[in-house]
């Protein structure tokens, strides 16, 4: 099984530094993942001089096959190859992924103005849609998480926006 780890066009040095750790690839392992590619952006990390020029960078740490590189044109790719895809609380990466639909477990990046995916997070975690976790607790959230209890995401209504639209602009 294949998981997808994202931090979209930010830096996240502490999630991409997470990923490399025993306890980390170990919560993947007793889950029956055995493949993992992270999206490093351009956070700091133990392997980050080895991609400095775009490089994709393979390496097998804890049982775990990891790809890891900075950025693609797409990541539409990768969030079809993946089994569980964990991400920055990003909007668009979650309404991308929540869309296809993948299960999804986000951690909100604590360094970014206003702690905004915090409450992307938190919300879209109440309604069911996904788990949300923090660095420190992220191996917890992987071993406890159970996708068959995640409540799907509805498809998008073109309609409705444009009702809101129609109602803002005084038309009904």
């Amino acid at each position: 099984m294949h998981v997808f780890l994202t931090i979209g066009s930010t830096r996240f040095d502490s999630l991409i530094a997470s990923a490399f750790t025993e306890l980390f690839l170990s919560s993947l392992r007793k889950k029956g993942y055995s493949t993992l590619v992270i999206q490093c952006g351009n956070s700091a990390f133990e392997f980050s001089g080895d991609i400095q020029n775009g490089e994709t960078q393979t390496l097998s740490r804890a049982g775990v096959e990891i790809e890891f590189w900075k950025f693609k044109p797409s990541l539409q790719e990768d969030y079809e190859k993946a089994d569980l895809v964990i991400s920055h609380a990003g909007s668009g990466t979650i309404l991308d992924v929540l869309r296809m639909p993948k299960p999804m477990i986000v951690v909100p990046n604590p360094t970014l103005l206003d702690n905004h995916q915090e409450e992307l997070a938190s919300t879209l975690e109440e309604m069911g849609h996904l788990k949300a976790a923090t660095v420190e607790n992220l191996p917890n959230v992987i071993n406890e998480y159970d996708p068959s209890n995640i409540v799907p995401f509805p498809p998008f209504d073109g309609s409705r926006f444009a009702r809101i639209i129609d109602e803002v602009m005084g038309f009904i």
